[in-house]
């Protein structure tokens, strides 16, 4: 399986995970039924998620599965191999393997050094038996990005701009495969938006690796406050009408990915999943097929 296969968007979902809980395989299953037919999962803390990946490839058969992203720590390579090696014998090669190095103390927890993230990634990579076309990073610094090329289809990169998608392509050039992940608020009312915005992606912006980031792209202490500034929640997360949404992605497209991982965050007085949102954006997949 290329990861052309991946289409040009696909659905990026926390609440798609537990998928023995009720109503999510029924929702993967309309995801498949409306045309989106890549799924994103991230890995958390990596506990179930390859068993939420069998759930979900079983409940939608014409929708590939990427773990966006799993950390190392939690699987050895060879388990992981195994596992997806079952995944392939019972739903046919679906899968994208999708690693990131997660933090010291998610190492520490189970027990394992963190030493160079670069460094404990490609020892890892060495030692999994998962085809290179089936396996991203999700990488954001140079090194980390520089690793992904050289040892994996490409790289799956969180919370990022369409400058962002412009600057990499310039510096690995066309053949990786690039596939930000893009939040996106389908509300016209923007205070209302951006509080949305916050309770979803909020908590990520005081991680280390993402705020070195950001800094990289042009954001300073005014932007890096608690939640954010209204300029950097506006940069990260597309709010408005579907159109607005629909320029977002285009932005994305235009500075060279392959794919968007939407990822639709909903009002947190209102958990659930986002299955309006999801039916009104279906559109995405015929307008960028």
């Amino acid at each position: 399986m290329g990861l052309e296969n991946l289409g040009r968007v696909g659905v990026w979902s926390m609440e798609l995970r537990n998928a023995g809980q009720p109503g999510v395989r029924d929702a993967a299953a309309e995801l498949d039924d409306l045309g989106w037919h890549t799924i994103w999962l991230p890995g958390l803390d990596g506990s179930g998620v390859l068993d939420d990946v069998d759930r979900l490839l079983g409940a939608a058969p014409h929708s590939r599965v990427v773990t966006g992203v799993l950390n190392i720590w939690g699987q050895s390579p060879t388990d992981l191999a195994r596992r997806v090696t079952a995944l392939d014998a019972e739903h046919g090669p679906r899968t994208v393997t999708g690693l990131g190095i997660g933090s010291p103390a998610g190492a520490a927890a189970h027990g394992r050094p963190y030493g160079d993230p670069v460094t404990s990634m490609r020892h890892y990579l060495d030692d999994l038996a998962i085809p290179e076309s089936r396996r991203l990073l999700g990488a954001l610094g140079p090194k980390m990005v520089d690793l992904a090329v050289a040892r994996t289809a490409g790289w799956h990169p969180f919370l990022v701009t369409p400058d962002y998608i412009a600057a990499a392509r310039d510096r690995v050039g066309s053949a990786p495969f690039l596939a930000p992940h893009q939040a996106v608020v389908l509300d016209t009312d923007p205070r209302r938006a951006r509080a949305t915005a916050r309770a979803g992606i909020g908590m990520f912006l005081g991680f280390p690796t993402y705020r070195a980031n950001l800094r990289r792209l042009g954001f300073g202490d005014d932007d890096l406050v608690p939640g954010g500034s209204d300029r950097l929640i506006d940069a990260l997360v597309a709010h408005g009408t579907a159109e607005d949404l629909t320029r977002r992605v285009q932005e994305h497209r235009d500075a060279g990915a392959d794919h968007v991982a939407v990822h639709v965050l909903t009002d947190p007085a209102t958990p659930g999943l986002p299955l309006a949102a999801w039916r009104e954006l279906a559109f995405l997949n015929r307008h960028f097929a």
